[in-house]
């Protein structure tokens, strides 16, 4: 077993008019009567020669329509991947320049985007940004002049109105998110799976805006970017809709899918997309995997602004019956690579092998991992991969072994990007977990602060180091009286918000990693959905009963509630703007006053 490398001490630089201070991140103030700029950059997770960054500008002047941000670097780091930007290095030099949606900054708001670089040495923050040619201060002042420089900033040029963009824009009555409404291009935001939208307006008055009937189930978390919702259904057609209204902006039915009746058990009906898709800015495409008649897998790449399939490959499980598998776990985008799990179908029938497919954004280069045991141990867990540290998290659930050595079932493991099984946990009471049906499968882990917390169908909670997860029986902590959780869990801060069979609970994880029990939800909340955060409360679906609840996250009191329609099993809800939007058994509802 190799263990994770230990993380790093997260970075946050914060430089105020030349002043670098320790911290998180890098907030840039100084003064300038109709133009003026502050930026954030905040380095959210550093590993070995790599790190992720996301990177706020705040408008503090005139409103901007077309932006463009340069910064440099002082130690040979470089940019790797974007999105939200479109970003180019020099040098040390980097442009990052607006995407067809968001050129336009009204005063006083903020637009982000983010990327991931590499690094060697040492990896400082930068110390000055300038925004459309004058540089950040915090303050606001005259227009720049061009020929007259800000003294120590680069010679300013006359801002375009508007970049032209890199991709087709969509038609112009939806070409960008409505005002304030956040991106959400992967399960649960981005790859932490943490589920927080920070930039969630404040709970309000509950409304049904609209419902869009669709061709099928939305068994996926909805996506949000481009100023459109994407979703899948189970008829195996991916959706482009309006966010204001519901309308069907485009769609693109891929394939035939797969009747309950072909094949040798599971509860869905027909059985076509069920994971959450992912999108790419680096592309501009939508990926889904789709289950097709015969037993086929198929990625297909779908032009976000169009609806054009651009990418169409087969993805198949590498071992087993390919009908006994099913892709119910959220695909994961990372560093130009899609990750694709498997696990089996309801009923545990067939010879399905847990596995991991990687190919990239383009189709080519497939690699592969498969649990190493003779049948079962599968990954399916809603939530995908936590990315952490450059690697991937997955819950495997129970293997047919049950006694005799162990066979990689019932644990957490990581993965590098090149799929070589690196660190894992499994609970020391593993074979009778196997027996019983009782494994770790069914809740994707969280990382909280510097542990990783797991639970799944035993009603126990195990807390693990980061930095090396365990191996058999390795946990640092568990919490006994935890609870059967499906699903994906929401982290803010040392709390994570379970998805509970039997309500959400908030769990707390002390700085010497001792789990605590926060709240459970009252016996009049029954949601058992995947929740999220934002706007002050936490957001979850009572699946069955068709209800999406608002909770106080500190002690789990009932804020708001409202109907929306039956969902399918484990659904969690996307949260944009001023709404939140759920994949119902009929299509999508969105909900006003989040």
């Amino acid at each position: 077993m190799h263990a994770l490398p230990r993380p790093r001490t997260r970075l946050a630089i914060a430089a105020v008019a030349g002043m670098v201070l320790a911290g998180t991140a890098i907030a840039i103030s100084a003064h300038a009567a109709t133009v003026g700029c502050s930026v954030t950059y905040t380095v959210t997770s550093q590993w070995p020669g790599g790190f992720g960054t996301n990177v706020s500008i705040t408008n503090l002047g005139d409103p901007v329509n077309g932006w463009t941000l340069t910064w440099s670097y002082a130690a040979g780091q470089r940019v790797t991947q974007a999105w939200n930007a479109t970003v180019s290095q020099s040098g040390a030099q980097v442009t990052a320049r607006n995407m067809s949606y968001n050129a336009s900054i009204p005063t006083n708001a903020s637009v982000g985007f983010g990327f991931n670089g590499s690094w060697t040495g040492s990896n400082p923050t930068p110390t000055s940004f300038t925004l459309n040619g004058t540089v950040c201060t915090g303050g606001v002042g005259g227009s720049p002049t061009p020929g007259s420089p800000t003294p120590g900033s680069p010679t300013p040029k006359s801002p375009t109105p508007s970049p032209t963009p890199t991709s087709a824009s969509p038609t112009p009555s939806s070409s960008s998110p409505p005002p304030g409404n956040g991106d959400w291009p992967t399960y649960h935001r981005d790859n932490t799976r943490a589920g927080n939208a920070t930039d969630l307006a404040p709970l309000s008055t509950l409304s049904v805006s609209w419902n869009s009937t669709l061709d099928g189930a939305v068994y996926g978390q909805p996506l949000v970017v481009r100023g459109h919702i994407f979703a899948a259904t189970e008829n195996d057609t991916v959706y482009a809709l309006n966010p204001s209204t519901g309308a069907v902006v485009w769609s693109a039915h891929v394939g035939t899918p797969e009747p309950l009746s072909d094949l040798p058990c599971g509860d869905i009906s027909p059985l076509g997309i069920t994971s959450t898709m992912v999108y790419d800015p680096d592309t501009n495409r939508v990926f889904a995997v789709a289950e097709t008649t015969g037993g086929a897998h198929t990625l297909f790449g779908i032009n976000a602004d169009t609806g054009a399939v651009e990418v169409r490959t087969a993805v198949e499980p590498p071992l087993g019956d390919a009908k006994a598998h099913q892709q119910r776990s959220a695909l994961t985008l990372l560093n130009g690579r899609l990750y694709i799990p498997y696990g089996g179908l309801f009923g545990d029938c067939g010879n399905y092998i847990g596995s991991v497919v990687s190919v990239t954004t383009a189709g080519a280069g497939k690699l592969s991992y498969s649990i190493p045991t003779t049948r079962e141990a599968g990954i399916w867990g809603t939530a995908g991969a936590v990315v952490d540290n450059g690697h991937l998290l997955y819950a495997v659930g129970n293997g047919e072994s049950v006694s005799g050595g162990y066979d990689g079932s019932d644990s957490v493991i990581a993965l590098s990007p090149d799929l070589q099984r690196t660190d894992f946990f499994a609970p020391s009471d593993w074979a009778t977990q196997n027996a019983g049906d009782q494994d770790l499968g069914s809740m994707t882990p969280a990382v909280v602060g510097q542990y990783v917390y797991t639970d799944g169908k035993a009603g126990i909670g195990y807390v693990l180091r980061r930095d090396s997860l365990g191996g058999i029986g390795g946990q640092v902590a568990q919490l006994n009286n935890g609870c059967d959780a499906f699903g994906g869990s929401a982290v803010s801060g040392n709390t994570i918000y379970l998805p509970c069979t039997t309500g959400p609970r908030a769990v707390t994880i002390d700085a010497d990693g001792t789990p605590r029990e926060l709240w459970r939800a009252s016996n009049s909340v029954p949601a058992e959905g995947s929740p999220v955060i934002g706007g002050g409360a936490v957001w979850v679906v009572d699946y069955f009963g068709g209800v999406l609840y608002a909770l106080n996250p500190a002690t789990g009191a009932v804020l708001a509630q409202i109907r929306v329609g039956q969902a399918p099993n484990f659904t969690s809800p996307t949260l944009s703007g001023s709404h939140a939007y759920v994949g119902t058994r009929t299509g999508v509802t969105a909900v006003g006053g989040a």
